[in-house]
């Protein structure tokens, strides 16, 4: 498939992207103490095959390999995140010296091979101390995130440019704490509200704490957005997509930009929001950017016994899947960066994942081929491209992942990597996806330099 290269800026960031419980490992060396995922996955029943993270891609031990395999992929941008146990095991207090000395090694090392690190500061991994106390409904938990913050960005400001505060907070409030899908594992509604809005002023409180540290930094927040479609033209269902617009993405976007909490789902939830003043004012800080993580559409139906946002999601018949069952849709990354663009004023966009699952295997020859994962990443790279034809300030793209990994409650049967991982040798191999994106790095520098 061509794709229109002349549409990426010349100083693009190509980059993949990982997190620090899916690839890191040793959970227990150097003073980390233990996640909510830790605790998650250890608990029968939580994750697929029982598999957890506690040696997962043993980054940790591996890190210079792994940077060796992003210089020979071309990528010249890495989203990585730091593990907040590891650094402040206590979730607050001292900090581990330990912990910080490994992002600090690994942050010289990315810039020493040309590789412009993004450090993302929450993805997913509370301290469980911090659990014990109440986690993410609580608001000392925000104000926790917020001294964590300040720490790392003490330490890496000086080297680090891009900074995220929270990845995909979505997951972290709907899926841990009322699907009960994901760590914490809890199915409360009010207990997710309450999640969802410190999660936010958390986020709010870390721009200020990381911009203090790291006069420097361009700061911005990571959300995963679907598109979303009514099933039919029936007011119902054009009523439930209206619904999980706002439960998907209003409900993250708009308080961010000023706009408050939507109205319209604060009546859907019927759960009280522990506001105190200027609340508001914190959450809405000023971004440098915004990142999507874009992986599927989603389309729906109205059900009004179902929880909330009561509907129901319907799968569309002939769409293409990926091995997790996710409609492939590209068109729809190109209508959300416009809309974020165009809606929400978006002065700069990252795409910080977007990757497809497949049941990869090694064959005789010792290479892995992938002909699906890299018709998708081809699909999606158009769609950027046209996004920016159309005016999306889109300035770089982080394809999830760099290696195959530990996918949460899914465990170790998906694999969404540009880099096969043998996960009983830690062997790494490139597959045809990552020689396919390290071939489209090549032909965009070569034309960029053409054009210079």
């Amino acid at each position: 498939m061509t794709i229109d290269l002349a549409a990426f800026p010349a100083d693009f960031l190509w980059g993949t992207a990982t997190s620090a419980y899916q690839i890191e490992g040793a959970v227990a060396e150097d003073g980390r103490s233990p996640s909510i995922w830790d605790t998650f996955s250890h608990t029968p029943g939580m994750t697929a095959g029982g598999d957890h993270g506690d040696v997962a891609c043993d980054h940790y031990h591996r890190w210079r390999e792994d940077i060796a395999l992003m210089r020979r992929l071309g990528v010249n941008g890495y989203r990585l995140s730091v593990a907040w146990p590891r650094v402040l095991p206590g979730g607050d207090g001292p900090v581990n010296p330990k912990g910080l000395a490994f992002y600090d090694e690994l942050t010289d090392a990315l810039l020493e091979a040309g590789i412009t690190p993004s450090v993302t500061l929450y993805h997913w991994d509370l301290p469980q101390v911090l659990q014990d106390r109440g986690g993410w409904p609580e608001r000392d938990t925000a104000f926790a995130f917020a001294e964590y913050a300040e720490a790392v960005a003490a330490r890496l400001g000086d080297r680090v440019r891009l900074w995220t505060t929270l990845n995909e907070p979505l997951c972290s409030a709907w899926i841990g704490h009322l699907e009960g899908r994901m760590a914490p594992g809890w199915t409360d509604l009010t207990a997710a509200v309450r999640a969802s809005y410190h999660l936010l002023l958390g986020h709010g409180l870390a721009v200020e704490a990381v911009r203090a540290a790291a006069p420097q930094a361009e700061v911005g927040l990571v959300n995963n957005l679907s598109t979303v479609h009514a099933a039919t033209d029936r007011p119902e269902d054009l009523a439930a997509a209206r619904r999980l617009d706002g439960h998907t993405n209003r409900w993250w976007l708009d308080p961010v930009h000023g706009r408050g909490f939507p109205a319209d789902m604060r009546e859907v939830y019927g759960v009280d929001l522990p506001e105190e003043p200027g609340d508001l004012k914190t959450i809405a800080a000023p971004l440098d950017w915004l990142g999507l993580n874009y992986y599927f559409p989603q389309t729906v139906t109205d059900d009004p016994a179902g929880p909330a946002p009561h509907v129901r999601t319907v799968d569309r018949p002939g769409v293409p899947r990926t091995g997790m069952d996710w409609e492939i849709d590209a068109s729809g990354m190109e209508t959300l960066l416009l809309r974020l663009s165009e809606d929400y004023g978006a002065r700069r966009l990252y795409v910080t994942e977007n990757g497809s699952a497949y049941p990869d295997a090694v064959r005789p020859d010792g290479t892995v081929d992938d002909p699906e994962r890299r018709a998708y990443l081809e699909q999606h790279l158009s769609a950027c491209a046209s996004a920016l034809r159309k005016g999306a300030p889109l300035a770089g793209y982080f394809a999830w992942s760099l290696l195959d990994n530990f996918e949460w409650a899914y465990g170790y049967d998906k694999r969404f990597g540009l880099v096969h991982v043998d996960y009983a040798t830690q062997k790494r191999t490139i597959k045809g996806s990552g020689h396919r994106y390290a071939e489209i790095i090549r032909e965009h520098g070569a034309g960029a330099r053409e054009a210079a």
